[in-house]
């Protein structure tokens, strides 16, 4: 495992078979979208020359970039390696790094924050950034993007209707039928794996939706998952979930 939201965590997880890539996007100070899970630049694994957490949404650009987001691993993620070095992306540098592998799907989450709406543009706006770039490297048919905030799927739908979204679930008991008429019809959904149940998905999949599975890291997790027919698996460890899938003729 290599530094979260980082290229060569992106490069890592394509050359040990994954087909999509997943990334988190906040927005910075100058409006520019750059790869990272949390609002704040994380003390646990980032170094720079100010005290952290500083907050993206109250940095530019060229200040995210002078902190090293490899520099320590990632003390949640035991097995994982620092790559000391290592700089914030922006979406259209990930882009561009990666042009050299063109079968490479995208899922890209649109971050917020209900306790600091102040962390990120209104959705209009935020939304607006994330297809212009999509557009400007012609990935509408490569990138899906995905949100717990529903706003963010509602508007991009309303810009830019040729782009998939994928609505993201972490607690609640309703159908994923249900979930995804609340975030505008979306084509996928996208549950915490706790939430799949066999029934669930089937009465999704008539429905005409896909869905999509995060975070199970465990062989214990993934069999379950295949065995109630999700049609994708997000996690932290995909060449093992690969090799799994094509120990069973999944992949």
């Amino acid at each position: 495992m290599l530094p979260e939201n980082t290229i060569p965590a992106m490069r890592h997880a394509i050359e040990v078979g994954a087909d999509v890539v997943e990334l988190d996007l906040w927005v910075t100070k100058d409006d520019v979208l750059v790869l990272s899970h949390d609002g704040r630049l994380n003390p646990a694994f980032c170094e720079g020359p100010e005290g952290l957490p500083r907050v993206v949404r109250e940095l530019t650009l060229a200040e995210v970039k002078q902190y090293d987001c490899g520099a320590k691993a990632n003390p949640d993620f035991p097995e994982q390696k620092a790559i000391p070095g290592t700089r914030v992306p922006t979406l259209e540098e990930l882009f561009e790094e990666l042009a050299d592998v063109p079968h490479v799907q995208y899922n890209v989450e649109l971050k917020t924050s209900h306790d600091h709406p102040d962390w990120y543009p209104a959705p209009e706006v935020y939304a607006q950034l994330a297809v212009d770039t999509i557009r400007k490297h012609k990935m509408e048919k490569r990138v899906k993007i995905q949100s717990f905030d529903f706003r963010m799927l509602h508007a991009v739908k309303a810009i830019a209707p040729e782009i998939r979204l994928s609505a993201l679930i972490g607690s609640g008991d309703e159908s994923f039928v249900e979930t995804s008429k609340r975030a505008g019809d979306a084509p996928t959904v996208s549950p915490n794996f706790r939430l799949v149940t066999p029934e669930k998905v089937r009465e999704a999949h008539a429905a005409g939706l896909k869905i999509v599975a995060w975070t199970p890291n465990k062989l214990e997790d993934w069999k379950p998952l295949v065995e109630a027919d999700v049609d994708a698996i997000i996690t932290d460890h995909p060449g093992e979930l690969v090799r799994y899938l094509k120990e069973i003729g999944r992949h």
